[in-house]
């Protein structure tokens, strides 16, 4: 079956080659007339494609002149040339596919063609690479091309201030990681303001090594969480409280369900601890589940049974095999109870706050190529996830590296005594080798077996990438041995006797030339370097030919057919020769995964010894069979994940546009009074079922009171209609909706129109962001569940759908619901502006930053935005115990138990608009000219937060990395002299330093 959907997914793969050579052609023919055009003339070309743009000309009709202005300048400042192949590469790039070209054909000159094509919509192209190094590398190298074509280049690194980020995005051309490009996009959707915002749009992308990125790494999706809003101060609170309650007086417990419930005498003396009078008032809903985990804690949780405690530390014991589980915690506030009886110290609950998986972000983009030397095998897979044809991209000079049988030995150290003895022989000969093994663990086992033969080798296993690459490319050299992981040294190519590209940049770089700070005299000294490079490496390039070529030995067959391929791609570059071998025993992790026995039971048979190899069609076969079961079951993983994904991607595009409008200053004075209206309604129907007279109007004019100031009375009703026979849910929902825009009216008039419009963004922002990160929990609460429903022959996808919908809908509702409730009741304050800040505030605004710069890896902008919604628009809480806000909490949110306990954050505006911060020019009204509303009586959160970040590894493995940003140690070491640590440009005394700002 998967050979047959391989021929049909390959139809019309003739054709598509046809029209990719058509361009090659197109190409070559008007090549002479770029020749002949001086430098002026070649940079002219840009703004000459700019202008037939704007014109009405399409892409796709200038694509053979771009393709020969980029190869003819590349060649002038690179001194490399476009072959043939490298423009149909390009091609297929442009027409959203994935080239397939083997490595060596130079993939990395091969983007700069529909890089620069695309690049001159001024729309932005990403290109995306495996790592850091290599994105900068990329963007140095190719960037020289750009720069002389007079596009810009930017690149995201992680030590990026959000200042530098936004320049690098609003570069032609962006350099990156995937990692980074999708934690730019959450941390775009968790901002307090538009200029928080880095990314400008996804317009087209072009990802190297495309299966490593959208296939490996797509198994774990980009998650940013952080700690929970909930206090840690609660948890001792109730810890001592519970240890004064009696079990069946104040509380009962049922053993057999693990189950708690409070009785009256219990409710009692809590309320008269906590000073509060009704535990169970909106305001106070949260404090229940803690009072709840406090008396689990104490009553169904037994220390040295459940839980052990070791260097203050609560650690969890697994009931079936008493082992201690290590990074395990409960969920809910559990853990955080067990840590307060037990006196140790409380660690936060993190939540996720922001998650999407690769497949989903990079569908986000309105084009997208790729390129890679292995996408054939996951063809299908391509095309089904992101609907990207692979297309085979013949080699420049014909491969004729020899690919030798696999080796299959008994045992592993058999198979390892046959690797060192060949590669003995080999060095002896002066034969580079590339040594590839499937983890860190079996590469340092090999590199001690060479050191005791005393074979000098290099092990190369992904840790540092400058390194890294610094090391393939020399691997090519005579005598040079190589040990690497088989994901190692992606990117670069390995050329018999060095790198010349690389050891010119190399000898540029260590005579202090810069190919981005130094461009000119860069670009001066290239081409004498270059020659000189290639004088130095041609000689030993013969040698190593006449020994050979590479070797690539594989010390076992990977679990994907495409990580081999990678691995034997690595010789026989362009027309050199080469060779590749792997080996194998029955104890491989692979080999157990297939007739393992059968092999096993052959080699004892016919008395094989264990230092003798087999060379068997059908153990290859096996082999190969077993490789396609592993690669369909990872795929399947893969969809599972997406299939998941996408019901959260529908629902994340719908917040994430919404905030956005908000962000981007979007007058919601509609959208306000629709939610008025719909919210009223929701309260009427809610408390009119069945007949009038068994309706509970006084009840509905409390929940009202807490959601409006109601102007009617329920009597005034009666009597307009006879009686309470007379009244109609209908009657009575136009005339509360009509009540209610009344209210609103008045509420708009005493505050004024501007401020009001203000009010409206900063609410919604609000609630939006908390409900939200509620929603979040909501989902990884159902996920993980989700599962067992099989159990009850129900669909566990279906059920996730299902019932997410649901919590979706419930969420928009009480989005609206307490957005209204705070609109009517918040009291705010209207700060005047400063005119002596304004004015330095314009001067800085290009160096506007976040309230606290963040640490060089993860900005603060994204810190604070995702522990809180935001700095400049902290989330609401549902209803701090303050008389000003108190009324603002609707019947309907408290029932549901949304409100937050008063240590929550506040819920409007409780900093100002940021001083220095650049104006919005994407719509609606600039942030320096909207009213500056301080919620009284409310405070900001506090600044230092940690946020955690989970990428996935190049095997797909999660990769969790936590980011912590102490805000008071940095101030504390500040003088007032200096410059601000929070990246205004101020001085310090002039920003944190002034006890206004800081305690603002």
């Amino acid at each position: 079956m998967p050979v047959l959907l391989d021929k049909v997914l390959r139809i019309g793969e003739g054709k598509q080659r046809r029209k990719l050579e058509a361009v090659a052609r197109q190409v070559n023919a008007i090549e002479d007339d770029y020749v002949a055009m001086t430098d002026d003339e070649l940079r002219a070309q840009t703004d000459e494609f700019k202008s037939r743009l704007a014109a009405g000309e399409t892409l796709d009709e200038l694509l053979p002149e771009a393709f020969a202005t980029v190869r003819e300048v590349a060649k002038r400042v690179l001194g490399q040339r476009h072959f043939d192949v490298q423009l149909m590469g390009g091609a297929a790039l442009h027409f959203g596919n994935i080239a397939e070209m083997k490595t060596g054909e130079g993939k990395t000159l091969v983007a700069t063609l529909p890089t620069y094509l695309n690049a001159l919509t001024g729309d932005g192209v990403h290109v995306v690479t495996v790592n850091d190094y290599l994105a900068k590398y990329h963007a140095e190298w190719m960037g020289r091309i750009y720069h002389f074509l007079g596009l810009s280049v930017g690149m995201v690194l992680p030590q990026l201030s959000p200042a530098e980020r936004r320049a690098a995005y609003e570069s032609d051309v962006t350099y990156g990681t995937n990692n980074e490009f999708g934690f730019d996009y959450l941390r775009d959707n968790m901002a307090g303001s538009i200029d928080e915002c880095v990314q400008r749009g996804h317009n087209y992308a072009i990802v190297d090594e495309v299966d490593s990125i959208l296939i490996d790494e797509a198994r774990t999706p980009l998650i940013i969480s952080g700690p929970s809003d909930e206090s840690v101060k609660w948890y001792d609170e109730f810890a001592s409280l519970v240890k004064r309650l009696r079990a069946d007086v104040d509380y009962e417990v049922d053993e057999k369900k693990r189950t708690v419930s409070v009785l009256e005498d219990g409710i009692e003396r809590v309320e008269d601890h906590l000073g509060i009078d009704n535990l169970y008032d909106a305001v106070n809903t949260p404090l229940i589940s803690f009072l709840n985990n406090a008396i689990k804690a104490k009553e169904l949780f037994r220390k040295d049974r459940d839980y052990v405690v070791i260097d203050g530390e609560v650690l969890i014991v697994d009931e079936h095999t008493g082992r201690m589980l290590h990074g395990r915690r409960y969920n809910e506030g559990l853990h955080q109870a067990i840590e307060a009886k037990e006196g140790v110290r409380i660690r936060e609950e993190y939540q996720t706050l922001a998650t999407i998986t690769l497949q989903n972000y990079f569908r986000l983009y309105k084009k997208l190529g790729g390129m890679t030397g292995t996408a054939m095998t996951e063809s299908s897979e391509f095309d089904k996830i992101y609907k990207l044809g692979v297309i085979q991209i013949p080699t420049n000079m014909p491969m004729i590296r020899a690919d030798q049988p696999d080796l299959v030995y008994r045992t592993e150290d058999s198979k390892y005594n046959a690797i060192i003895d060949d590669i003995a022989e080999r060095h002896a000969d002066g034969q580079p080798m590339l040594v590839g093994t499937t983890s860190v663990e079996k590469s340092e086992r090999l590199s001690g077996l060479l050191k005791r033969r005393g074979i000098p080798h290099t092990v190369l296993n992904a840790k540092e990438h400058a390194n890294e690459a610094h090391i393939v490319a020399q691997a090519g050299r005579k005598g040079a041995v190589t040990v690497a992981t088989n994901m190692a040294g992606r990117g670069t190519d390995i050329m018999l006797g060095g790198s010349v590209e690389f050891l010119a940049d190399e000898e540029l770089r260590r005579r202090g030339l810069d190919p981005l700070e130094h461009s000119e005299e860069y670009e001066a000294a290239w081409p004498d370097t270059l020659e000189r490079m290639k004088e130095q490496v041609k000689s030993e390039h013969d040698e190593v030919n006449d020994v050979g070529g590479l070797y690539v030995v594989g010390t076992e067959r990977h679990e994907s057919r495409r990580i081999d391929n990678q691995l034997r791609g690595r010789s026989g570059r362009q027309g050199d020769p080469g060779e590749s071998r792997f080996y194998l025993s029955l104890e491989d992790d692979l080999m157990r995964l297939f007739k393992s026995d059968w092999v096993d039971w052959v080699l004892q048979t016919m008395k094989i010894p264990d230092d003798v190899p087999i060379e068997n069609k059908r153990v290859t076969g096996a082999i190969a069979s077993a490789q396609a079961q592993v690669e369909s079951q990872n795929f399947e993983t893969r969809k599972n994940i997406l299939k998941y994904d996408d019901v959260m991607s529908r629902q994340r595009e719908v917040i994430y546009a919404e905030r956005r409008r908000v962000l981007e200053g979007a007058d919601l004075h509609e959208q306000i009074r629709d939610m008025v209206d719909e919210t009223v309604e929701a309260y009427v129907v809610g408390a009119t079922e069945g007949f009038p007279e068994e309706w509970d109007l006084p009840k509905l004019w409390t929940a009202l009171k807490t959601l409006y100031p109601v102007g009617v009375t329920e009597q005034q009703f009666e009597d307009e209609v006879g009686g309470v026979e007379g009244l109609t849910r209908e009657y009575l929902v136009e005339e509360l909706r009509t009540d209610a825009q009344r209210a609103y009216d008045a509420r708009e008039e005493a505050l004024g129109a501007e401020v009001m419009r203000e009010l409206e963004r900063r609410v919604l922002l609000s609630v939006l962001d908390r409900k939200w990160r509620e929603h979040l929990y909501e989902m990884d609460y159902l996920r993980e569940g989700i599962g067992l429903r099989a159990y009850s022959q129900r669909d566990p996808l279906v059920e996730y759908q299902r019932e997410g919908f649901e919590l979706f809908s419930a969420m928009m509702d009480s989005i609206k619901e307490e957005s209204v409730g705070f609109l009517f009741n918040v009291e705010v304050q209207v700060n005047q502006p400063n005119p002596d800040l304004d004015t330095e505030a314009a001067q800085l605004q290009d160096d506007a930053a976040a309230l606290v710069a963040g640490p060089p890896a993860r900005p603060a902008v994204a810190g604070q935005a995702a522990a809180a919604p935001s700095a400049a628009a902290p989330a609401p809480a549902a209803a701090p115990a303050t008389a000003t806000t108190a009324a603002g909490v609707p019947a309907a949110a408290a029932a549901a138990g949304t409100a937050a306990p008063q240590h929550a954050e506040p819920m409007v505006g409780g900093a100002e608009v940021q001083d220095g911060s650049a104006p919005s020019t994407d719509g609606g009204v600039a942030t320096d000219q909207r009213p500056q509303i301080v919620a009284k009586g409310l405070s900001k959160p506090a600044a230092p937060k940690k946020l955690a970040y989970t990428s996935p590894t190049v095997d797909g493995d999660a990769r969790p990395e936590l980011q912590v940003e102490d805000t008071e140690e940095k101030l504390a070491k500040v003088s007032r002299n200096e410059l601000c640590p929070c990246g205004s440009g101020r001085k310090f005394k002039r920003c944190h330093g002034d006890p206004a700002r800081r305690n603002a």
